[in-house]
């Protein structure tokens, strides 16, 4: 019976419950060639098993201390300067009365997020082109030498940031949005009528009423600390930065894939999905002992 009344909604869930058995539980599978010497030609159960010896390999590597340090920085950065920007965003947008300058920011602030990352790089290729980008051609007029921004170590780690900050702000401004009208307008009355400030009101309804909101982003936020975005970092990658912008996901295309050590680049893999795992369950504990927010 309660299968019948349900049948509908069951039926809407279907394609995401298929959706997530064959792309994200069938396909874990395949860590177990992170304990096998994988030869493609004998298949997964039929290669030689060595436990724990890529994980040996990768963690005595000269390679690991450089790779550990270049991913965590930037999931740091990614964090500290990404994660308040679309709330800073969200937070002006509320205070603006009208309402077709606040739907014009909106929209313009969304319109990057549907750009491929292809494209955004090569932006930043254009722009910041040491003989024919706008930019340098600006620091000229200025007086100063021009600068080869993309094949600077140095500069990096600030143009992969303010790059993802520019591409996903508006879109994750949405969160908060929603959560922000969400709000009892009344709660505003009663604090007008207390004679609060707009900076008192910001302070005590609009963030405690948001906050719910924050907590759970910041804890899905942390737990990709070490899941920094493969495909903006090899397409910004050169051998000029390799000293701060090779990490995991990149090494682990260049030993996995194309040098064809499956079980290398499995295990390396492996490690950064466990430590994930382990940032977002230490916050989320950390969040259930100290609020009444959390993810479970």
């Amino acid at each position: 019976m309660r299968f019948n009344r349900s049948k509908y909604l069951l039926l809407l869930f279907l394609p995401a419950l298929v959706y997530y058995i064959l792309f994200k539980y069938v396909p874990m599978f395949g860590i177990l060639i992170s304990f096998k010497d994988y030869n493609p030609f004998k298949g997964i159960w039929h290669s030689d098993w060595v436990g724990l010896k890529y994980y040996s390999m990768f963690f005595h590597s000269p390679d690991f201390p450089k790779l550990l340090k270049n991913t965590v920085l930037l999931g740091v950065y990614k964090v500290v300067f990404g994660f308040p920007a679309p709330i800073i965003l969200a937070l002006m947008l509320n205070e603006v009365r009208k309402g077709i300058v606040k739907r014009l920011v909106q929209s313009i602030s969304y319109l990057p997020h549907f750009i491929s990352n292809v494209v955004v790089v090569s932006m930043m290729f254009l722009f910041l082109s040491p003989t024919s980008g706008l930019v340098n051609h600006v620091i000229e007029w200025m007086g100063y030498s021009s600068v080869n921004f993309m094949q600077n170590e140095n500069y990096f780690r600030t143009l992969y940031i303010l790059s993802e900050i520019w591409q996903h702000i508006g879109w994750e401004t949405i969160i908060y949005l929603a959560a922000l009208s969400a709000i009892d307008p009344q709660l505003y009355e009663a604090a007008t009528v207390d004679g609060a400030s707009r900076w008192h009101q910001l302070r005590h309804v609009t963030l405690p009423g948001i906050m719910p909101a924050i907590v759970i982003l910041f804890i899905l936020n942390i737990g990709h600390v070490l899941d920094i975005g493969f495909e903006k970092v090899l397409l910004m990658l050169n051998p000029s930065i390799y000293s701060t912008a090779d990490v995991l996901s990149t090494y682990v295309f260049r030993t996995g894939i194309q040098a064809m050590n499956y079980s290398y680049g499995t295990a390396i893999d492996l490690f950064t999905s466990v430590v994930n795992l382990l940032f977002i369950l230490t916050a989320n504990w950390i969040s259930r002992k100290t609020s009444e927010t959390s993810l479970w």
